[in-house]
C-alpha cells in the first residue's frame, strides 16, 4: 500500500518555528502563546481590540471573546493596524463601482505577504517539481497580487508560471496550452472544466484550484477529464490571501496552525466539535499588520476529525460553501455541470424570472436540466444556450454569483 508523505505544511511549520516534528499538543501550545502576544500588543496599542483582556489561560477561552465581522473590518480597519502605515506593502479592498457605504480593507507587510508565498510554495509542491510548467488563470493586478505571488512560488520550486490569467479566450487557452505544454493548472475549479471540455486536456495532469465554491458535479467533471484528482485550497483576504492547503491524501485542506486558529460555529456562535458543520471563525495570529480575533468569514465547512491519512496532526478543514439566503449559483452549477456537454453558464435574476444562458460543447439535455432546475429554480425560469466558439471565454469574471437584473 502506497502511504502518501506528511504534508509539506507540516515540514514548513517545523521549519518556521524552529522544531524537528510538529503534533498537536506542540500546535496548540504555538497557538495560545502567539493569541497571549496578540491580546498584549492590542492593550498595549488601544485600538479597535482594545477591551479584550491581556491574556487567556487557554484555548478553551478563546470562544468568551467577541466576534469580528464584516461590518467592523470595513467601518474600523484604521484602528486595526498593528504597524505604522510606512510599513505597508499592500492593501486589498473589496470596494467596486457599486458599492455603497464603507469598503472592507486588508493590509499586509512585506513579512505577511513572505507567509503567503511560503505557504503557497508548500501547497503547490504537492503537485509541481522543478521543470513543471504551470498555467496561472488568477487575476494579475500589480506588485504583490494574488497571481504574481503565485508566480513567485512557482518560480523558487524551481519550475516556470504561464502569466495566463482569467480573461483568454477558450481559442486563447487552446493555443497557449498548444505552444506552452503547461502539466499543471492554478485557477478557479468552474475556469478549468470549462478549459478542459473545451479545449481538452492537452499536457494538463494536475490542478490546483481555488477562489470560488467547487460542487460536486464539477469536481467530478475536471477528474474524470484530468484523469487525476483536483488539489483544492482555501484562503481569504482576511487570512492572507491562504490559509489551508490539499496534500496528496486528498482527505480534507490542512490549516496553517502556527498563523491561524480555527473555530467552527453554529448560528447561535456556539462553537461545534469536530465533525459538525457550521461557519468558519478564524483568529489570525500569525499576520503582523492586521491581525483578527474570531473573524466570521461567512464561509461553511466542518473540520475533519482525527489526523489525516498522510500522519499530519494538522486540523483539516472540509468542502467550503457559501451560505446564501435562497437559490444560489452553486446550487445552479451542481446541475448545469452534471451534463457533460455545458461549457460554462450564467444566472440572471430579473422581475423574479430566473434567465440561464449556457455555452456548450454538443448537445444539451435540455428536458432533464429543465426538470432538475425546476426543483430548485422559481417557477418562472428561461433556459438558452449556443455552441461554444473560440472567441467565447468564462462568462464570470471573478466569483460565480446569481446576477440581479443583469448586473
Amino acid at each position: 500500500m502506497n502511504v502518501p508523505p506528511v504534508s509539506r505544511l507540516d515540514a514548513l511549520i517545523a521549519e518556521q518555528e524552529g522544531l524537528a516534528q510538529i503534533d498537536r499538543e506542540t500546535i496548540e501550545a504555538i497557538q495560545l502563546k502567539r493569541l497571549n502576544r496578540l491580546l498584549a500588543r492590542e492593550r498595549a496599542r488601544g485600538g479597535f481590540y482594545r477591551e479584550l483582556p491581556e491574556r487567556i489561560a487557554s484555548l478553551e477561552r478563546l470562544s468568551d471573546l467577541p466576534f469580528t465581522t464584516e461590518e467592523d473590518l470595513a467601518r474600523h480597519a484604521p484602528s486595526m493596524l498593528l504597524c505604522s502605515q510606512s510599513q505597508i506593502q499592500r492593501v486589498l479592498s473589496d470596494a467596486t463601482s457599486g458599492t455603497t457605504g464603507a469598503a472592507k480593507r486588508v493590509f499586509y507587510t512585506e513579512d505577511d505577504l513572505e507567509n503567503t508565498v511560503r505557504l503557497y510554495m508548500a501547497g503547490l509542491g504537492e503537485l509541481i517539481w522543478p521543470g513543471s510548467v504551470t498555467l496561472i488563470c488568477f487575476p494579475f493586478s500589480g506588485p504583490f497580487g494574488l497571481g504574481e505571488l503565485i508566480a513567485e512560488a512557482i518560480m523558487r520550486l524551481g519550475a516556470r508560471p504561464l502569466k495566463a490569467g482569467p480573461f483568454l479566450s477558450y481559442g486563447g487557452f487552446a493555443a497557449l496550452m498548444e505552444k506552452e505544454k503547461p502539466d499543471t493548472f492554478v485557477g478557479m475549479p468552474v475556469q478549468l472544466l470549462g478549459i478542459l471540455r473545451f479545449c481538452g486536456r492537452g499536457s494538463l495532469r494536475r490542478a490546483l484550484v481555488s477562489g470560488d465554491a467547487c460542487p460536486e458535479s464539477v469536481v467530478c467533471g475536471c477528474e474524470a477529464l484530468l484523469g487525476s484528482k483536483l488539489f483544492p485550497h482555501y484562503g481569504s483576504r482576511e487570512m492572507g490571501m491562504a490559509g489551508a492547503i490539499c496534500c496528496r491524501a486528498h482527505a480534507g485542506m490542512h490549516l496553517r496552525e502556527n498563523h491561524v486558529i480555527a473555530e467552527i460555529v453554529d448560528g447561535n456562535g456556539r462553537v461545534l466539535p469536530a465533525g459538525e458543520r457550521g461557519e468558519l471563525v478564524v483568529t489570525t495570529i500569525g499576520m503582523e499588520a492586521m491581525p483578527l480575533i474570531r473573524y466570521r468569514t461567512g464561509d461553511y465547512t466542518r473540520i475533519l476529525p482525527g489526523p489525516c491519512p498522510c500522519g499530519s496532526e494538522t486540523l483539516r478543514l472540509d468542502r467550503i460553501e457559501r451560505r446564501t439566503e435562497g437559490l444560489s449559483a452553486a446550487a445552479l452549477d451542481e446541475i448545469l455541470f452534471a451534463d457533460e456537454a455545458v461549457v460554462d453558464c450564467r444566472y440572471t435574476l430579473r422581475a423574479g424570472e430566473l434567465a440561464v444562458f449556457a455555452l456548450c460543447r454538443g448537445e444539451i439535455d435540455e428536458r432533464t436540466l429543465r426538470g432538475r432546475l425546476g426543483a430548485i429554480a422559481p417557477p418562472e425560469l428561461s433556459l438558452s444556450a449556443r455552441q461554444a466558439a473560440p472567441e467565447d471565454g468564462a462568462l464570470y469574471r471573478g466569483k460565480r454569483t446569481l446576477l440581479i437584473d443583469g448586473a
